[in-house]
């Protein structure tokens, strides 16, 4: 019995034994650092997390990180303001050390914006029910900057902008190379001309100046 006793004892250490080598075999140890991908520059405060093992580290104020974990394991880089990222740690790396550059991607988010004002009194609200405006929402400013009576009153009264300039000179450019080499029509039976004329007449611009 001591013999069978001896026999079992060492073939349970035998498969404790490789049991231990294949779990070391896994084991690695990464160190990396997180750098931003647009300026390259190191992210500090990246939280590095093992998924599905309740274990993880920070990068430092350098972006530099070390940790501990299995070939396989899912790596969890996490940050506010940027994307997260997930990297799988091969498991067909020999070595048991790793070394790595993780690049995060800035991601822009909004945050919904808060206002923050003082518990009115009873009187107060009662006051400011009856006699405060109701500010304008955003429809009623549009509607009211686009009146048409306004509008017209903004296109009577605005100068031209560049763009119109340079459209109405390219116009009259265009109109005189019609002509080019040649008297332009003289505009006899145009009536626009002729009240511009009569006008012009009444107006004294035809009188002998002394």
């Amino acid at each position: 019995m001591k013999k069978y006793g001896a026999l079992i004892l060492f073939l349970l250490l035998g498969i404790w034994g490789n049991i231990q080598a294949q779990t070391n075999d896994k084991i690695v140890q990464i160190t990396g650092i997180t750098m931003s991908a647009d300026s390259l520059y190191g992210v500090p405060d990246v939280t590095v997390l093992v998924k599905n093992r309740e274990r993880g580290t920070y990068s430092n104020a350098m972006g530099v990180f070390s940790l501990v974990c299995e070939k396989g394991d899912t790596l969890n880089f996490s940050l506010l303001g940027y994307k997260t990222v997930d990297y799988v740690i091969p498991e067909h790396i020999g070595s048991k050390f790793i070394s790595m550059i993780q690049l995060m991607v800035q991601d822009t988010f909004y945050i919904p914006e808060t206002i923050v004002s003082p518990v009115l009194s009873k009187e107060d609200l009662m006051y400011a029910i009856k006699y405060k405006p109701v500010p304008e929402d955003e429809y009623a400013i549009m509607e009211r900057n686009t009146n048409p009576e306004i509008m017209s009153r903004l296109r009577g009264t605005l100068p031209r902008s560049g763009g119109e300039n340079q459209a109405i000179y390219q116009q009259r450019m265009a109109n005189q190379a019609v002509y080019y080499g040649q008297q332009a029509p003289v505009g006899i039976f145009n009536i626009f001309k002729w009240n511009e004329f009569f006008q012009a007449w009444k107006g004294g611009d035809f009188r002998r100046k002394k």
